[in-house]
């Protein structure tokens, strides 16, 4: 059986973003995990039924680190004669691209799920440019997750046209629809969590999921949201605060603090229960490659008000499963988010719509047999 490793910086990329996907795999090919952060790689490895690797790979810029992991990823790649190297995130995929490619592995992919460079300016993104053509250019075959994002890297002149193909309808991993329900999330659960958060029945609850960074448009969402305090609604926010990366605005993380109606939680193994009390997600980000986010909410049932921008504008058709606004602007947020609370039947067509829209176009199983085939196909051109 021939060999494949796939590879991401840290192992919740493996965990969130391929879940499920190299359990898949490994009914086909010999599957190799590589990720950092050992004892919790070696936990998903388990889980997964897959081999793995740990590199000292870090999601910084940390030059003698990366050459470190260069290093290794080379020897590992040496020893194993992989078929194929996939990788995903960015540092996996410029170390690990590079380190396949002087090791003489054959197929080199690496999947694009969204461009960092896209929110720098001046010597920072000059940078993170050549980085990405290194990365192309090392890569056999690059997978945008999105049209858009394809879009963006043949304006940017990043790769030639024939290096580049989208899977299907985009994603890298597409949605288990049946564990995305809202039928997975019991009655009482939902009793409980609200009893908990302090949700009463007729609250109307907007959620965020995802990182609370300035990046995901959390500045713009808090000073909208703030715009409703005489209005019966509350505002949910599961995932992590990352003050180093991207820290939120002092007066932003001040309303957080104080405003009674925004409620945190933190970051959450299992998001269900919060899409099941909820009633729109906001996702209004600056950048993505095919947010999840988006399709777990879709496929819970929710609408979104979503971001302008490559992924979400694929995912969301205005006015029939969530609504499209202008990114980086708090007024247009403002607007999506009355518009949801006041006009009830455009609520309930959006509602309505909603989880069909994304079964039909994103189903796991989809996805997965499109990327194998994808695998299939470099066997058949030996």
């Amino acid at each position: 059986m021939k060999k494949l490793i796939r590879i991401t910086t840290i192992p919740l990329s493996l965990e969130k973003l391929l879940e499920n996907q190299l359990r898949f795999m490994n009914d086909h090919y010999e599957v190799i995990a590589v990720s950092s952060e050992k004892e919790r790689l070696e936990k998903f490895g388990k889980n997964q039924g897959v081999k793995t690797f740990e590199v000292g790979l870090t999601r910084k810029i940390t030059p003698l680190q990366d050459l470190k992991a260069l290093w290794q990823l080379f020897r590992f790649f040496k020893k194993e004669q992989p078929f194929i190297v996939h990788s995903h995130t960015p540092k996996a995929g410029t170390i690990g691209m590079l380190a396949a490619k002087l090791a003489g592995v054959p197929n080199r992919l690496h999947t694009v799920a969204g461009l960092p460079l896209l929110e720098t300016h001046g010597n920072k993104r000059r940078l993170l440019s050549l980085v990405e053509k290194m990365t192309y250019g090392a890569a056999t075959k690059v997978f945008p997750n999105s049209n858009g994002l394809k879009e963006i890297i043949l304006a940017e002149k990043f790769c030639k046209p024939e290096k580049l193909k989208v899977i299907g309808q985009g994603s890298s991993n597409g949605i288990d629809a049946d564990y995305f329900s809202v039928h997975s999330v019991s009655e009482i659960q939902k009793t409980e969590i609200k009893l908990e958060l302090g949700i009463s029945e007729d609250n109307f609850v907007f959620i965020f999921v995802g990182r609370i960074v300035a990046d995901k448009g959390i500045n713009e969402l808090i000073k909208a949201f703030s715009k409703l305090q005489n209005r019966n609604c509350k505002l949910l926010l599961v995932g992590p605060f990352e003050k180093e990366l991207d820290p939120l605005l002092p007066d932003t993380e001040n309303e957080i603090e104080n405003n009674p109606n925004i409620i945190t939680v933190g970051y959450q193994n299992d998001v269900r229960p919060y899409f099941a009390i909820s009633n729109c997600l906001v996702f209004p980000s600056y950048r993505e490659g095919f947010p999840n986010v988006v399709m777990q909410a879709g496929a819970m049932g929710l609408p979104s008000i979503v971001s302008d921008i490559n992924g979400c504008n694929e995912i969301i058709s205005n006015g029939e499963n969530g609504i499209i606004i202008p990114p980086k602007s708090s007024a247009e947020i403002f607007d999506g988010l009355t518009q949801l609370m006041d006009n009830t039947d455009l609520y309930s067509r959006l509602k309505e719509n909603a989880r069909e829209m994304i079964v039909q176009r994103y189903q796991q199983q989809v996805i997965w047999n499109a990327i194998l085939e994808e695998y299939k196909s470099l066997e058949r051109n030996v």
